[in-house]
């Protein structure tokens, strides 16, 4: 998977230093072909030393957002934007102090909720 590669390497080399990648997916039930094919590719990433959760969109937290945000650092996070077919259209940089504490209290949130992408991914073979 060469187009991938460049990415690996600087989640393993993020790793190294001591520095880390996580996120969580808020994932619908019963899984899509493209929820398993993504879990399946996630693997890739969570050998490289990203971890990766995922939470069931019926049991997320009341208040959670209900857009996809990457949160970078304490400065900046950028809001995704996508169409009906999730395919992203762009997104929004975020480095307003009060909406990033609020981001980051969600993502500490979900994550609490969120269980691993081995777990999420044993419990898909599961119900085959």
């Amino acid at each position: 998977m060469a187009w991938i590669d460049p990415w690996l390497a600087k989640v393993r080399a993020a790793a190294d230093e001591g520095r880390f990648y996580r996120r969580v997916r808020v994932v619908s039930l019963p899984p899509t072909d493209y929820t398993r094919y993504s879990t399946w590719a996630a693997r890739l990433n969570v050998e490289a030393g990203e971890d990766i959760r995922y939470l069931d969109r019926d049991q997320v937290p009341a208040g959670l957002p209900e857009f996809d945000y990457w949160l970078f650092d304490s400065r900046t996070a950028a809001r995704m934007h996508f169409d009906d077919e999730d395919v992203l259209l762009g997104f929004d940089l975020v480095t307003d102090p009060a909406e990033l504490v609020e981001l980051s209290y969600w993502r500490d949130a979900a994550w609490h909720h969120a269980i691993t992408r081995d777990d999420f991914a044993s419990q898909l073979l599961d119900q085959r």
